[in-house]
């Protein structure tokens, strides 16, 4: 098992449950109207604010551990051939 293999599925698992999380979080502070519902307006602008920051890091584990893994891939396909190539 590669490092690079390792790496990616951490990093993509990481990626997609911080996303679940942050969007749990936004739906369950819904009301039954739609709107949500904070204490007060500093409290709104830190929570939407930290979101913001926490889904961009998301995104960008999400796509590391795609990279990540599409290296691994790339190597063992390369392994394989130097593999086969040697009499």
């Amino acid at each position: 098992m590669g490092a690079s293999l390792v790496l990616g599925i951490i990093a993509l698992v990481l990626g997609l449950v911080l996303r679940y999380w942050i969007n749990r979080r936004k739906f369950y502070r819904r009301s039954s109207t739609g709107a949500e519902g904070f204490s007060s307006y500093e409290k709104s602008v830190a929570i939407k604010f930290i979101e913001r920051v926490g889904k961009w890091i998301a995104y960008a584990l999400i796509i590391f551990g795609v990279l990540f893994l599409w290296s691994y891939s790339r190597q063992k396909k390369a392994s394989q051939n130097t593999e086969i190539q040697k009499p």
